[in-house]
């Protein structure tokens, strides 16, 4: 008996080492598996960051590229959250700065010698699924937007464009939201990289009044092969008496803007020959004023365009012309508005082209004065990237007596992306 419980007692002796052993090892596996388990969700999330660097690189962000995880929700998910994660996302955007050095021929009238970041766009895009997306641009102008004592500071912010579309078919699509009106050349594709000159043309600014943008709804779509087409109800433009009846001061910018008179805009183009477009647009408005101005009716607008490109060389016209119902409009000469323009151009190599560009255009045909300007532009573009430009021109204008007359060159810098 004394030989059994001598045994026992040297046995527990010898294991509790080994016991405490175990103990320990057990301690440690588990510490190693929480270190494992913690690892395994900063590498997680490492990879889900770096698959959204990846993604922003290249200006996309793809949720069917995201890994699963075993609740099948995305990694997006799990690290940022999970609202509006159904699609492809894309970012861009485009912008240009000028240096103008003119002298104003006008004896009262001061020269224009500034530098200016003019313009500084960010685009989104999202396609929800292959038939429903959304675009969007916002705009910012002159750099800064401050509190001036006089309020003389030029800055805007501004939504230029965010409509959803809708493919009906493969040959029609439905938008709806801020829309950039379709007429004219420059008003739907107006990145500094893709026209001649640093400044938009003036015919395109003050008879078309780009960037032009409205809220609405539209139809576009292809018929016949050869034809392109676009229909259009919008918010319309409320010009006033205080500015001559000037088109361009009757944008609204769809600004809490007075929607008393509705406009409609149909436009066609001819595409039935490769490098050439041929197009033009109608647009109709009952009140112009948005009913503020008794002395003042119906608008229309009727222009057309036509872009013809034979190798390297290139050939935009266009003409646009307004009438205005009224006895406002007719007693300032506002009730017929019209400019045009010819511009072509030759693209020597994808890096270097030259243009030349004749303009004219009048606010108040009818007002029995010179009203008329004219104005002759001629330079350069230099692409050291397809979507990189730089820019140089002279120009020289004719303006109405006692108007401001500005000659001189221009310099800009542009980019999309």
């Amino acid at each position: 008996m004394r030989k059994c419980t001598l045994i026992i007692m040297l046995a527990a002796t010898f294991s509790l080492p080994t016991l405490a052993q175990a103990d320990t090892d057990d301690s440690q596996q588990r510490e190693i598996n929480a270190l494992k388990a913690q690892n395994k969700l900063i590498l997680e999330r490492l990879d889900a960051t770096a698959e959204m660097l990846e993604s922003s690189s290249t200006g996309r962000t793809d949720a069917t590229h995201n890994h699963s995880v075993a609740d099948g929700d995305s990694l997006r998910d799990r690290v940022f959250g999970g609202h509006g994660n159904k699609g492809a996302t894309t970012i861009g955007g485009y912008g240009e700065m000028h240096y103008n050095n003119l002298n104003n021929k006008n004896p009262g009238g001061s020269d224009k010698k500034e530098m200016d970041f003019h313009r500084f766009v960010m685009f989104l895009g999202h396609e929800f699924n292959d038939k429903i997306r959304f675009w969007s641009e916002l705009e910012v102008e002159h750099a800064v937007v401050a509190d001036t004592a006089n309020g003389s500071n030029g800055g805007e912010v501004a939504i230029e464009q965010a409509f959803i579309e809708f493919d009906l078919n493969s040959n029609m699509s439905a938008r709806a939201g801020i829309l950039l009106v379709p007429v004219g050349i420059l008003n739907e594709t107006h990145e500094p990289t893709t026209f001649y000159g640093v400044e938009r043309n003036n015919v395109e600014k003050y008879i078309i009044p780009t960037t032009w943008s409205e809220g609405g709804v539209s139809l576009t779509g292809r018929f016949a092969d050869n034809f392109s087409y676009d229909l259009a109800v919008h918010s319309g433009l409320q010009i006033a008496a205080s500015n001559q009846y000037a088109i361009r001061g009757g944008r609204q910018d769809v600004s809490n803007a007075p929607a008393n008179n509705l406009a409609a805009t149909a436009r066609v183009n001819w595409i039935g020959i490769p490098g050439l477009v041929i197009g033009a647009a109608i647009q109709q408005q009952t009140g112009v004023t948005q009913g503020t101005d008794p002395n003042a009716g119906e608008a229309s607008l009727i222009s057309t365009h036509a872009v013809w490109q034979i190798s390297q060389f290139t050939l935009r016209a266009l003409y646009a012309s307004w009438n205005l119902s009224g006895s406002g409009p007719a007693a300032a000469g506002a009730d017929k508005q019209n400019g045009w323009y010819v511009e072509p151009s030759w693209k020597f190599n994808p890096k270097f082209g030259i243009f030349a560009r004749s303009s004219q255009w009048d606010n108040q045909v009818n007002s029995g004065s010179n009203t008329q300007y004219d104005q002759f532009d001629v330079g350069f573009n230099y692409w050291p990237h397809e979507d990189v430009v730089l820019k140089f021109d002279y120009q020289n204008q004719s303006v109405p007596t006692g108007k401001n007359e500005f000659d001189g060159i221009n310099l800009g810098v542009g980019y999309q992306f």
